[in-house]
């Protein structure tokens, strides 16, 4: 028996959500033995060519939220981030989600979807994520230290569902987060 679930995807900034999420799009998604869709995540600032997002103006953010387009939507590192409410519709199809989301936000996710929710951490050694930060040239040397002060505070009290080790390579990370979204599906009730 298979369930339709929300996979929640979180990780310290820098753990590299968007390169296993476009690696699985591109490559594994059709694989899997159940149907599964990406949800876009917007955001309130410019994203980069690594970055799987869809940039708004504050603007324009707050008018999506004041119609209540978001299912699920936050704040982090200084910027609005939204999921649209179109994830409603995909779960009621009988097709699961896949959500970039934030470990500050998953107990509100997961008291929306508690019967859909299963989250997903990506786990990687404080050495390497500093390293990740400061090659993708995206933040200041400030930025940079506030994200690593907010992930050691958030490592410290956060508990999820599933870990990927993403440590290797993003064809592995990938394949890990394909294993559990099929194991979870076939296996949950």
């Amino acid at each position: 028996m298979s369930t339709v679930k929300l996979f929640y995807l979180v990780g310290a900034s820098g753990s590299g959500k968007d390169s296993i999420l476009r690696y699985l799009r591109q490559h594994l998604i059709e694989q899997c033995s159940q149907p599964v869709a990406i949800a876009h995540r917007y955001i309130t600032r410019t994203s980069d060519e690594n970055e799987q997002a869809i940039c708004l103006s504050t603007e324009e953010f707050n008018l999506r939220q004041q119609h209540q387009l978001f299912a699920l939507h936050w704040q982090a590192n200084g910027f609005d981030y939204g999921i649209g409410k179109e994830i409603d519709q995909w779960l009621a199809a009988g097709v699961s989600v896949i959500v970039n989301g934030s470990r500050g936000y998953m107990n509100a996710a997961k008291s929306r979807y508690p019967k859909n929710f299963h989250s997903v951490h990506i786990d990687v050694a404080d050495h390497v994520l500093q390293q990740r930060l400061e090659s993708r040239s995206r933040e200041t040397e400030a930025a940079i230290k506030d994200r690593m002060l907010r992930h050691q505070k958030l490592k410290e009290m956060f508990v999820s569902d599933s870990v990927i080790v993403n440590e290797t390579t993003i064809d592995n990370a990938a394949r890990q987060f394909k294993n559990i979204i099929d194991n979870v599906q076939r296996y949950a009730k």
